[in-house]
């Protein structure tokens, strides 16, 4: 059984699952497809399932649910609110839009009550203590047992840490996705707070066969963002070549490695991967059997030096509402 890390109170496996690609995001997949991998997840020990309420509109969602009433599977879920999308994208943390968006949730996953509720983009038209007071509410209904902000500052964190506590913080962090070391992850391990490391694969660059565009189906999330696009993208997969080159000549899958150099940088850093197919998941899960030794640590930080990675993580239409900080 996979070992575990702390998160909103309790026990979790140390790598949980990012579940928007039950969605489609990153290509069409089926019912029975994603009730394998969550029926996998549930085998492996992966007890930590990540979702939001705009992933496939709600769908992602849907099918979990289906999944939970007929499986009585056992796990934390989180889910998020605050991302609109018309009539441009924009963030909205008022308590009748994360009320309702909370509730619509929680329909359609058949439950009473989330482990954790994220705001997935910060409304920087309100105060801060306007929005723990809606967050705390939600709590003292029973509706949610904890608090979780995704991509935003560590001056945020304490700020709303100082009015309730914040249980989680969730950022994209990986080997070519280092923001979060400057500030973040120090904030986060001060204040007692777990962070959840979102696409710590890169969004599939550190898979053991390189993703190609010009596969990419319609509608793939990753469509357009420069690190995907020429000429950023043939730069990156040159300069990754050699780290997968290092991971087989030990006998580890690439992802393996990528998943393992996360949970290393920190005891209260859980990453979620995401993955459609069980059997993508059996690799990920093989991370946390991963010891990196000193010797280890070292060469991937020759491989992979602070920065290599070659254009923006977003286009400039994902980027409004993420709080940038340093």
């Amino acid at each position: 059984m996979m070992h575990s890390r702390r998160l909103a109170g309790q026990d979790v496996g140390a790598i949980g699952l990012g579940c928007m690609s039950f969605g489609g995001a990153y290509g069409a997949t089926t019912e029975a497809d994603s009730f394998a991998c969550m029926a996998r997840a549930v085998d492996l020990g992966v007890s930590y399932w990540d979702v939001a309420e705009r992933y496939g509109d709600g769908l992602c969602e849907e099918v979990m649910g289906k999944f939970l009433r007929q499986s009585n599977a056992q796990v934390s879920i989180a889910t998020k609110a605050g991302i609109m999308s018309k009539p441009t994208r924009h963030a909205r943390n008022d308590e009748a839009t994360l009320r309702a968006a909370l509730e619509g949730s929680l329909r359609r996953l058949g439950r009473e009550h989330v482990e954790l509720f994220y705001i997935h983009r910060r409304d920087q038209a309100l105060p801060i203590a306007d929005v723990m007071g809606t967050l705390t509410r939600f709590i003292d209904e029973g509706k949610i047992g904890a608090i979780g902000f995704s991509e935003i500052a560590p001056s945020t964190l304490r700020q709303a840490h100082a009015i309730h506590p914040v249980a989680a913080i969730q950022s994209e962090y990986s080997l070519w996705t280092r923001q979060p070391e400057l500030g973040m992850l120090q904030a986060c391990a001060e204040l007692g707070v777990a962070f959840v490391a979102f696409s710590p694969l890169g969004r599939g660059v550190f898979a053991d066969r390189a993703p190609d565009p010009a596969e990419f189906p319609p509608g793939d999330f990753r469509t357009g963002t420069p690190r995907f696009s020429a000429p950023d993208f043939a730069t990156n997969m040159a300069l990754i070549d050699p780290f997968r080159a290092f991971c087989a000549d030990r006998g580890w899958s690439t992802a393996s490695v990528a998943i393992a150099w996360v949970l290393a940088q920190g005891d209260h850093i859980l990453p979620i991967p995401g993955t459609r197919t069980a059997q993508n998941l059996n690799a990920l899960a093989e991370a946390a059997a991963i010891t990196l030794n000193a010797d280890d640590m070292a060469e991937i930080a020759r491989l992979m030096p602070v920065g290599f990675a070659h254009g923006e993580r977003y286009s400039p239409a994902q980027w409004p509402n993420i709080e940038n900080y340093c």
